[in-house]
């Protein structure tokens, strides 16, 4: 047994079943190891990027690591926006790299590249194997790190001796430890700022965006006349018809200071304390008051849910039925405008769909038109690196075992990135409907530009365009093997969502905005 067979068999083991792939000459034994062993579902991506995108969507449904395969450190460069993404989401992935042959990087090839070093930026857990007898055991310690709550990147480099190496051995898999749980002290300081304190805001993120979460938030929060929010960007959150329907802090700097000028005392569960995208000339950091107080009752790595259970125990708050959300919308009509498409996708989503959410700017207000809708996750950019959306559609699907239909709202400028998903999508016959955002420009950045007090001329507008030529989204998805057409006004978005959704194949819908 070689290396590279010993390291697919120990994946195996460790219950990591599917890889996302781009491989190199560097990776062939793994390649051909793959080719030789059941059991692993290989997905090809056209680009890196696309790559770590999918094993980020892929974590957030099935909440279980793939694996990726990168050429090299140029490979993994390539895919270090998305990876960057998911170090932000905190999604459990097992980056498998490969390398030069350990005899030959010392002559400085032409694609040697200080991998290590590239992958430290966006991984919790790197290592390069240098022996092939060693490589199962180093992967199965990279899964192990890969799920230790709440979920992180593992980086394993594989020089090429490494892979073809006789001498592996297969590794079992390694227990994962618990996330670890909340500090009583903690959970009592919470429950006495929330009985004795006024204008106090529980902020949640992470895990705590589960509906189970969301229920014991809101009892604490009724029992004690406080309110309950989302953090700007969350990787997973559970909303619509049954879930507790929750604003999120905004990401305007003036609207989020506005939105919590009011709070005091400030609850994290699985969060951190709101901060500025971007430092602004004359705006403050902190979109919270300076002299609110900020306490933890559970960081990122611990168990919301039990911190949440045990805060309600403590507080002996009864039980609280979620607010209804009113009558479920109806189909908007006219001009597409922010709220009417909202409205629009909330009349005709199916239940249980998942939203990728690269919207960008249009977005900012989905979620109020949406609360009514049925019961459904929303995956949101959670690192701010453009081109996630289309791979994160891509990979949340394979993750829900395509059993539920995604729905990609998608920026024109930014899918323009990773527009190679839609190929894999239609190789994989994934239940995928995309929806571009077409404004052929990047909107975000000229309201930047005011943000920033900076004037915009002729040459700075030309790059904020992309017109000249047009995009042509029907050819481009043509192109990658999936259906498409254009949409002017809301009711043809609606019907064409709404044929999409009767097929289990991948459909992209242009709305001119």
């Amino acid at each position: 047994m070689n290396g590279a067979e010993s390291l697919v068999h120990t994946l195996l083991k460790s219950e990591v079943d599917t890889c996302f792939a781009n491989p190199g000459t560097s990776e062939m034994h793994f390649v051909a190891a793959l080719d030789r062993i059941p059991g692993m579902r290989c997905v090809l991506g056209l680009q890196e990027n696309i790559v770590t995108g999918m094993a980020d969507g892929y974590w957030r449904m099935a909440q279980k690591p793939a694996a990726t395969l990168l050429h090299c450190g140029p490979g993994l460069a390539n895919g270090l926006a998305n990876l960057h993404n998911a170090r932000r989401a905190r999604s459990g992935i097992v980056n498998i790299v490969g390398d030069q042959a350990t005899y030959h990087r010392p002559l400085d090839a032409q694609l040697t590249a200080d991998t290590e070093g590239w992958a430290r930026g966006v991984s919790g857990w790197v290592r390069t194997a240098m022996d092939a007898r060693r490589v199962g055991a180093d992967a199965a310690v990279a899964v192990q790190a890969a799920r230790t709550s709440p979920g992180q990147i593992a980086t394993l480099i594989l020089p090429a001796d490494t892979a073809w190496n006789e001498g592996g051995e297969v590794a079992a898999a390694l227990p994962v430890p618990p996330a670890p749980a909340p500090d009583p002290h903690a959970v009592k300081t919470a429950a006495r700022v929330l009985r004795e304190k006024k204008n106090v805001l529980i902020l949640l993120g992470g895990a705590a965006l589960r509906g189970e979460a969301q229920a014991f938030a809101w009892r604490a929060a009724q029992a004690t006349g406080q309110r309950v929010m989302a953090e700007m960007s969350n990787a997973r959150h559970e909303r619509g018809r049954g879930r507790l329907p929750l604003e999120r802090v905004p990401y305007p700097v003036d609207q989020a200071i506005e939105a919590l000028k009011w709070v005091e005392h400030l609850i994290l569960v699985n969060a951190k304390a709101p901060v500025g995208f971007f430092a602004y000339p004359g705006k403050p950091s902190l979109h919270y008051p300076e002299t609110a107080e900020v306490h933890v009752l559970a960081r990122y790595e611990q168990d919301g849910l039990a911190a949440l259970r045990a805060l309600v125990e403590e507080l002996g708050a009864a039980e609280a039925a979620i607010p209804d959300p009113g009558p479920r919308p109806e189909i908007a009509r006219g001009a597409p405008t922010p709220e009417g498409l909202a409205r629009t996708l909330a009349a005709v989503m199916p239940e249980g769909a998942i939203i990728a959410d690269e919207s960008v700017s249009f977005g900012r207000g989905f979620f109020k038109e949406t609360h009514a809708a049925p019961a459904h996750d929303w995956l949101q950019i959670t690192g701010g690196a453009i081109g996630c959306g289309m791979p994160l559609a891509t990979g949340a699907a394979i993750g829900a075992g395509r059993q539920r239909r995604v729905i990609n709202l998608q920026a024109d400028g930014s899918a323009m990135y990773t527009l190679q998903s839609l190929w894999t999508q239609a190789r994989e016959k994934l239940p995928v409907t995309t929806v571009i955002l077409s404004n052929r420009k990047y909107q975000i950045l000229i309201g930047e530009y005011q943000n920033v007090g900076a004037n915009p001329g002729p040459t700075a507008m030309s790059m904020l365009d992309l017109g000249n030529p047009d995009l042509d989204w029907l050819k481009l998805a043509g192109g990658m093997g999936v259906a498409a057409a254009r949409a002017t006004s809301l009711e043809q978005c609606a019907d064409l969502m709404s044929q999409s959704f009767s097929s289990d194949a991948p459909f992209l819908i242009e709305l001119m905005i």
